[in-house]
């Protein structure tokens, strides 16, 4: 990790636990990690608010704040509101999120193109907001990585290929491209472990959630994962859920997530720079304990 930043790092407001969260999220800042960004589960737009004010340099955002959630609105006296109070350092991004997960709360999405691009400009146009912050789009094909370039401060990718990584931020025009003040960032399940095979069964669980949505299948084959995705699809049309982990290889699951030895995942995060994303946002999780653990376990290795 010679002369390369450190990561960023994914926080989540675990009930029970929010207290113990915002204290986990000061040693972070007083660790030096590059940023803090907070996931939907467990209110992350609220966990951004007390981010502004238990913190005082680190940078922070949301990742990935459903659009479909909130009035365009409220959203944006409360993101402006975070921004102020933080001397702006938070990032506020925003995706479409994912139509089973919408259907689940009684929601209906459009077209996700359209709507992101409806989402900002009526983010903007809201009267009295005061000053927002930079709006960072959620994106995964190259047609919504574009239209961050077009819309918005940057782009925040999750569960990425890095092989695929410098084909996807292709997209973006160079200007962009070679603007550091542009926003990339991926959301990498992490998981450190001597044993590798334990580490590795911990992200195949995580993303094997991943599975039942078909813009990730369609991403990861656009990836060149199109045998795996093949047999997933296969073992969904099926009913045979419990196949999925065995369908997802090593080799898939190294480019899309960080797993194994202390050295191994260090060389990874050097790996994601190199391959363009500017802030690898480091999702922990233990072979062996709870998320408190699993920043334990990371502290240890920086």
């Amino acid at each position: 990790m010679t002369d390369i930043p450190l990561p960023a790092v994914a926080l989540a407001a675990v009930p029970g636990r929010r207290k113990a969260t915002l204290e986990l999220a000061r040693e972070i800042e007083r660790r030096g990690f590059s940023g803090i960004y907070c996931a939907t589960y467990g209110d992350g737009v609220g966990l951004c608010e007390a981010l502004a004010l238990v913190t005082e340099r680190i940078p922070f955002g949301t990742a990935i704040a459903n659009i479909y959630t909130r009035h365009v609105s409220e959203y944006a006296m409360t993101a402006s509101l975070i921004h102020e109070l933080s001397d702006g350092r938070f990032h506020f991004g925003v995706g479409v999120s994912h139509g089973p997960f919408l259907s689940r709360l009684g929601l209906e999405g459009g077209k996700p193109l359209g709507e992101m691009r409806r989402f900002v400009e009526e983010l903007r146009a809201v009267p009295r907001a005061g000053e927002l912050p930079p709006v960072v789009v959620a994106g995964l094909r190259k047609k919504m990585v574009a239209l961050s370039a077009e819309i918005a401060e940057g782009v925040v990718f999750a569960n990425a290929s890095r092989s695929h990584m410098p084909e996807s931020l292709a997209a973006l025009p160079e200007g962009k491209r070679s603007d550091p003040n542009f926003f990339v960032g991926n959301m990498i399940p992490t998981c450190i472990s001597d044993d590798r095979k334990a580490a590795a069964a911990v992200n195949r669980k995580t993303l094997s959630g991943y599975m039942m949505l078909p813009n990730y299948r369609n991403y990861y084959k656009e990836a060149g994962y199109v045998e795996e995705m093949e047999a997933v699809e296969k073992a969904l049309a099926n009913r045979e859920r419990e196949k999925i982990s065995s369908l997802l290889p090593d080799r898939w699951l190294a480019d899309c997530t960080l797993f194994g030895t202390a050295a191994e995942v260090r060389e990874g995060v050097e790996a994601w720079y190199e391959a363009g994303v500017r802030t690898p946002m480091l999702v922990p999780s233990s072979a062996v304990g709870n998320q408190m653990k699993a920043f334990e376990e990371l502290f240890a290795i920086f």
